[in-house]
């Protein structure tokens, strides 16, 4: 008998409110991409930050440059279910492509908080030698990618997804920006 693959439901958006969200930790979010630009990342290299706090997630929103973003760039989810893949938001645009992603992460592991994945082959090829890749190539915004990133996240809270970047995690912004530092061979 042949298994028979369900393709995952299109992901379903529902605004609470289509209000610039208030949390002060966005400002942390912002500071984080604008040192990103200070690092030089080029601009075809695009980012995603997400930040955990309590039962919600903060994250940029789709076609945002990070290093540009503003409070209103960014989304807040407040809930997501991963298996309906329903996602209720607060905010004025939808949220990027790697929400339920980051979401699934960040509510998996108690010691991670934040997130920030650097689409970039240059900074994959530079790494690929120092830091542990995830085996396998994985769709964007599958459980597939968030159980593949999981499992290669035991080795370390930095890692490469293979052929596409990198993913750094970290109790909160200030611990993704010194590994970020100590990664891209700048000193403060």
């Amino acid at each position: 008998m042949n298994e028979r693959i369900l393709p995952s439901p299109v992901l379903q958006t529902f605004f609470v409110s289509r209000e610039t969200s208030n949390c002060p930790l966005i400002s942390e979010m912002i500071k984080l991409g604008q040192r990103l630009e200070e690092l030089g990342l080029a601009d075809k290299e695009t980012g995603i930050v997400s930040l955990d706090y309590g039962k919600r997630l903060l994250i940029n929103a789709k076609n945002i440059d990070v290093k540009k973003m503003k409070q209103h760039d960014v989304v807040e989810i407040v809930d997501y279910d991963p298996l309906k893949n329903i996602m209720m938001v607060i905010g004025t645009k939808d949220p990027c492509l790697e929400t339920p992603v980051h979401w699934i992460i960040q509510k998996a592991r108690q010691d991670i908080n934040a997130l920030l994945q650097i689409n970039s082959t240059i900074l994959f090829e530079k790494l690929k030698e120092i830091l542990p890749t995830t085996e396998k190539e994985t769709q964007p915004a599958t459980l597939d990618r968030a159980k593949e990133i999981l499992k290669t996240l035991r080795t370390g809270k930095t890692i490469l997804i293979k052929n596409e970047g990198i993913v750094c995690a970290g109790i909160n912004i200030k611990e993704i920006q010194e590994t970020l530092l100590k990664y891209l061979g700048v000193q403060k």
